[in-house]
Parts: structure tokens; sequence; C-alpha cells
């Protein structure tokens, strides 16, 4: 394959193009990287800013396969898979680690959603099981015993290195030949009727058959330059890594996603890192550091890790990060009042760009290229599944973030 080199603004950038890609984050890396690979010539990456410069290099990288819909099942597993097999397949990877993930249960009720989102995720060909009380604390050394009435557990669910995964998808594009066009934003769609033709940007115009738009928590705003409503929003999500303690070495720490107040912890430095969301805040892009809100967090935290209290800190952050309002990624054409326009593909991932992105990213360029997939079914997935204030007819995946369920109204078109 050839090679090549990014471009600016300030250099010319193809004219043509097999297909050109919208964000140079996790979904539209290796979404471009997926359409390379699939055999088209020229496959040209447009990012307003530089690769990664997003919510990509600012995430915790929690990779989980123990979705709540089979919709996050399937997608967890693959994007699960991809990260464990990169190094055979590109000669570099994410980092990721198997470290294995548990969901405890703190009441009766909790307990019996999780057995029958068990038996669903088992169907679908997961490795969970349920343990009980007395097991989860004797594989969980750091957590506080006698806490739980027990929980899932996924010995295959792990996590990435965020930075490392830029690292990976950014080697991966060039080695493969994608035309990398940094520092250039995205204008527009041209049309042809009710099929794509090309895509403006800051450096000119391309002309190609196939867009897939990504964005992240700026998805809606790439919707606008195209012409069409994307009901995806941002959301302040922050994080905190402690300083080490004995208590919490790796082998001691499996990851924990305590569903109850929206918290959940890996290891991390000899440390733990853990994360938590608002779901009081009004959507919006916002990276500044809410100590408010950690502040009243952190006791839950001390409670179930009872070495964290008192503490220290070494690292900590806050990035925008996206999210749809049933909490499902969005798979589909660009739909406006015309209907359908062939050779676009959005593509979200509500939310879950490092746990669900290889997933996402896959199903997109098969919907590009030929406009199916065998990754999931995306029947119900698309944009016509929002009514015209973004409320979904789909029920919510129970397992995610504290993400407001609304996104704000986007201005008329």
């Amino acid at each position: 394959m050839r090679r090549c080199c990014a471009v600016t603004s300030s250099a010319p950038i193809p004219r043509t193009a097999d297909a050109v890609v919208v964000g140079g984050g996790t979904i539209g890396a290796w979404c471009a990287w997926f359409l390379r690979r699939s055999g088209l010539s020229r496959v040209v990456l447009v990012e307003a800013h530089t690769l990664g410069s997003g919510a990509s290099s600012r995430a915790a990288g929690m990779v989980r396969a123990q979705g709540g819909t089979e919709v996050a099942v399937r997608l967890g597993l693959y994007s699960r898979d991809f990260y464990a097999t990169q190094q055979q397949l590109l000669g570099i990877d994410s980092g990721f680690v198997a470290q294995g993930y548990f969901m405890p249960c703190f009441d009766v009720a909790e307990v019996e959603r999780a057995k029958a989102r068990i038996a669903m995720q088992q169907a679908l060909g997961l490795d969970v099981r349920w343990v009980g009380s007395d097991e989860l604390d004797a594989l969980n050394p750091a957590m506080a015993p006698d806490q739980t009435l027990g929980g899932s557990y996924a010995p295959g669910d792990g996590y990435i290195d965020p930075p490392r995964n830029v690292l990976a998808y950014t080697a991966s594009l060039f080695t493969a030949g994608v035309v990398v066009a940094e520092h250039t934003e995205f204008l527009g769609l041209l049309r042809d009727g009710d099929a794509v033709s090309g895509v403006r940007t800051s450096a000119g115009d391309i002309a190609t058959e196939r867009v897939v738009l990504t964005g992240g928590p700026t998805l809606a705003a790439v919707g606008r330059a195209a012409g069409v409503r994307i009901p995806s929003g941002g959301s302040r999500h922050q994080v905190v890594v402690t300083e080490p303690h004995p208590d919490l070495a790796a082998d001691r720490l499996p990851m924990v996603f305590d569903l109850a107040s929206g918290v959940y912890w890996r290891p991390e430095e000899g440390g733990v890192l853990w994360g938590m969301s608002n779901p009081d805040e009004s959507p919006g892009e916002d990276v500044d550091f809410d100590w408010t809100y950690y502040e009243k967090v952190r006791p839950r935290i001390a409670e179930l890790l009872p070495a964290t209290d008192g503490l220290g800190l070494r690292k900590l952050w806050a990035a925008t990060i996206d999210f749809t309002p049933d909490h499902l990624p969005i798979l589909g054409p660009v739909i406006d009042a015309d209907g359908p326009l062939a050779g676009s593909t959005v593509a979200a991932a509500g939310g879950h760009g490092m746990m669900w992105g290889p997933g996402v990213a896959r199903t997109a360029a098969d919907l590009a290229l030929t406009g199916d997939t065998d990754v999931l079914d995306v029947t119900d997935l698309g944009l016509d599944r929002f009514d015209e204030h973004g409320r979904s007819r789909l029920a919510a995946d129970p397992i995610a973030l504290p993400f407001p369920s609304d996104v704000p109204e986007s201005p008329a078109l």
C-alpha cells in the first residue's frame, strides 16, 4: 500500500476520493482505516483540529461487552475482540488489558435485572456469569466486604490506554495510506439530487460518492453543516487518578461499575482511576473540573474502596463526551425533508467511543460500502428513530453513564 503524510488547510488535498470521513476521533479514524482496508484506493479523513484532539485522548478507556441491550453487547464484543487482536493485525495496539469487570448489585431489584441481563448476554456469546456476594468479595480484595448482594462478572472485559489508542490509529492510517487532512473544517455536503456528490471543506471541495459523518460531541454541529438535525449532544465527564496504594495493586482491583451511583473504576499507575458524570448538569461543552461534584461523589468511592479514603490525587481532568437520548449508537444515512441521502452515513457511539468505537467504525464502513453489515442489525439505529424533538422510540440502554435524557433543540435549518 502507498504511504501518505497528513495535509493541512494550506496544503493541497485530493479533489476526488472514493470515500471521505469527517472526524479524526476513534470512530472516524478507525472507519477510514476499515474503508481503506476494504480496497478503496483513495480514502480522505477530514479533521478540523488534529487526530485525537477531542474526547479520544481524554477518555478513561473502559472496554466492556456487558451491555444492557443486544446492540450494546454486539458492539462491545466486536470492539473488545478488535482491541485484543490489534498487535497481531497491525503490529501496534491500544494497550488492551483484560482486567475483568464486575457490576455489583445492592438491592433485590438490581439482582433480578442483572440475572435477566446475564441470560441475554450469554445467549449472544458473552463469557459472563453471576457471582454471589461472598465470591464477589473474594475476587475484589480492595473492595469493602459485605456491601453487595452479588453481581455480574465478565472476565474478558478490560480497558485500553486512550493516548496509545490515538497513536495506534494514527500509525494505522498512515501505514494504510489514508489521506489525513488535519486543520481542515467540514463545511457541508455537495449533492446530486438525492445522492452525495462531494464534501465542501475549508481547503476546497472533494468529489466523492461516499461520506461518513462522525464528530463525537460535535456531531450535531457537523449535522447542521450537512443540513440535517442529528440528536447527539455533549456532556461533561470527569476522571481522577489517585496516588498509589498497596491495597490498590492491579491484582487486587478488578474493574467495577457501580450503576447506583454512576461511578466506575479500574487500576492505573498503582492507584485507582475512577470516573463520574453529573446527571443534573445541563448538556454542553465543558472541560473544567467540578470540584463540588467530585466532593459529592468521593464518599461513595471511599465507602466501596476504603484505601481511597484520604488518598491524594495524581491526575484529574474533564472532557466533553457525546451522548444520545437513548444511549444507543446512531448508524444510518442522513435523512432530511426529502428522505435518505444516498452515499451518506452518520456514525455516533452514544457516549461509548472507546468501548464501541471499532464496532461502530466497522459498521459505518460497511454501510458506506454496501449498505449492509454483519456486525449487528442496524434497522432501528438510524436517524428515523427520533422525532422532531430528538426523542427516540427505542428503550434506552440501561447500562450507561448518567447522561442527560434529552439533547438541546437544534437551531432551525
